[in-house]
């Protein structure tokens, strides 16, 4: 019992003890709560008096920002004005001292341009760009002063020696004249042809001259860069044309190229003109191989970048001189027709299609279209009126009627020149075969030729019974006749047109020529027996 109470008595007193701990800690806390409090309202005091200073130090903030940036700005303009006296400078002085840097001041006028252009906010930017404009026009006018007098200074005529020195040593003319190459004489079929030869003139290489020293063209190209972002195309065109069509047209004269037309042609001896036309395809050669293609070059380089540019510019330098010389083939195909003329016919049709790739190569481009299809038309020209004559020869056979006797019944003369015209066909088998391939349908090529070459033997035989009927005396009859289709058998059997013709057709003719030698002994006994 006693320790009961004493428990008790115990708890009262830690339960006591614990309610006088809480209220002090109450207390306290309220006393803490009372000192924030009083904290709260110190700061919010304090904030609200440093708020004007808190103000007034990001306001200086943003003013030094702003001086910042408004310096830098100012620093960018002032250079920009500084690089276009630099320029203006530069520009003003002219081309010829320092080109590299006159082109760099260009550049740099056009740098400030667009840089003001794209800052109107600065009052003065519209008179800055107007004034670098009209400093930009002169400017580009002073360049295309300094692009003419350069491409002037360094475009000079090519020399006929230096041409030749480009040519495979097969095509070099000996004695200094192109002419002297192949040249044709003689009546008809009389000049130099050999297909093998034209095998290997297809693959010789020629080596164009240079046109313009190559350290130039560089030059060149960056004056004509500039014309062009200028938009002065076309006064690049007409400063390129006028130069270079004239120098182009001059190395062709100094070539010996004339300017012949169709009248000119009809009024010249026919050795005169044979001389010519071997001449011309010589120059022909000369034209698309060296200068032609070198003029191209000089076109790919000096505008690279500008394709439609550089091809106009290569059709109208060219234009006038392809027309010279192709004038002259026209004026050829469209005269009067004649036999003597087939042979100069082919070899100028021969020469058009070797070039022709070349031509479809160097004369690329829609503004080279006309001088395409203007090639194209005298070739095809050419082949028409070669057929045409070869039509024109076994008519002109067959019809002869000249009145020149044989009085011992040998070979006439009309034989002969027949037999070596059919010679000289076959040197020409592969032109032939191509010409008749363009025109003929029917048959193999080969067989056309072979058809042809008998119409013409035929036509020679018709011809040689008419004029055996001159003869009084039947034995001199069969006597021409026996010699002149020995002669035409003994020919082809030692020639090419054996191959073509076969040897069918020699058989008969040989017995022809024994029927007409029985013929001609049993004639010859009569006179004596009798």
């Amino acid at each position: 019992m006693g320790i009961a109470v004493a428990g008790m008595d115990s708890l009262s007193d830690r339960a006591s003890m614990m309610r006088e701990a809480l209220q002090k800690s109450q207390t306290i806390t309220d006393n803490v709560v009372s000192i924030l409090g009083s904290f709260d309202s110190r700061l919010s005091a304090l904030e609200t008096a440093m708020r004007p200073t808190q103000i007034r130090t990001h306001a200086i903030r943003k003013a030094h920002e702003n001086i910042d940036k408004s310096l830098k700005s100012a620093e960018v303009i002032l250079a920009q004005f500084d690089l276009s006296r630099q320029a203006e400078a530069k520009i003003l002085k002219g081309p010829h001292e320092d080109l590299e840097g006159y082109l760099g001041a260009i550049d740099q006028l056009r740098s400030n341009i667009r840089f003001f252009s794209s800052n109107k906010n600065f009052k003065n930017s519209e008179g800055v760009i107007n004034h670098s404009n009209t400093l930009l026009a002169k400017a580009i006018s002073k360049l295309e002063d300094e692009f003419k007098q350069r491409l002037n200074s360094y475009s000079k005529p090519i020399e006929p020696d230096r041409l030749f020195d480009g040519l495979p040593n097969s095509l070099r003319p000996s004695s200094g004249s192109p002419g002297n190459q192949g040249e044709p004489g003689g009546r008809g079929p009389s000049h130099n042809h050999s297909e093998h030869q034209n095998v290997d003139l297809e693959t010789a290489v020629y080596t164009p001259p240079t046109l313009i020293p190559p350290r130039i063209i560089p030059l060149l190209h960056d004056l004509a860069k500039q014309m062009v972002r200028a938009g002065h195309n076309q006064q690049l065109l007409k400063i390129y044309k006028e130069t270079r069509s004239l120098v182009l047209e001059e190395s062709l004269r100094k070539l010996g190229v004339e300017k012949l037309g169709k009248d000119d042609v009809q009024k010249m001896q026919w050795e005169v003109l044979e001389a010519k036309i071997g001449n011309w395809i010589h120059f022909m050669r000369i034209a698309v191989k060296l200068l032609f293609a070198g003029e191209r070059k000089v076109c790919d380089e000096m505008f690279e970048g500008f394709d439609s540019l550089s091809d106009q510019c290569f059709a109208e330098v060219t234009a006038s001189s392809v027309s010279v010389l192709l004038s002259f083939g026209e004026a050829i195909a469209r005269s009067k027709r004649s036999p003597e003329k087939l042979f100069v016919l082919l070899d100028m049709y021969e020469i058009m299609r070797e070039l022709h790739s070349e031509i479809e190569t160097i004369f690329k481009g829609k503004a080279c279209n006309e001088i395409r299809e203007s090639a194209l038309g005298l070739t095809k020209r050419l082949a028409q009126t070669a057929q045409e004559t070869f039509g024109d020869f076994e008519e002109a056979v067959e019809k002869d009627a000249t009145k020149t006797a044989v009085l011992d019944g040998t070979v006439h003369p009309l034989t002969s020149y027949v037999i070596n015209y059919v010679k000289f066909l076959f040197d020409y088998q592969s032109t032939l075969t191509q010409l008749f391939q363009e025109f003929e349908t029917g048959d193999g090529k080969v067989s056309q030729l072979a058809s042809v070459t008998m119409r013409i033997m035929q036509a020679l035989q018709t011809n040689l019974d008419g004029k055996s009927k001159q003869y009084r005396d039947p034995a001199l009859t069969h006597l021409f006749l026996m010699n002149n289709i020995h002669y035409m058998v003994r020919s082809v059997r030692r020639s090419e047109a054996k191959d073509l013709l076969g040897d069918d057709w020699v058989q008969i003719h040989r017995r022809i020529v024994q029927q007409h030698a029985n013929q001609y002994k049993r004639n010859a006994w009569q006179k004596v027996v009798f």
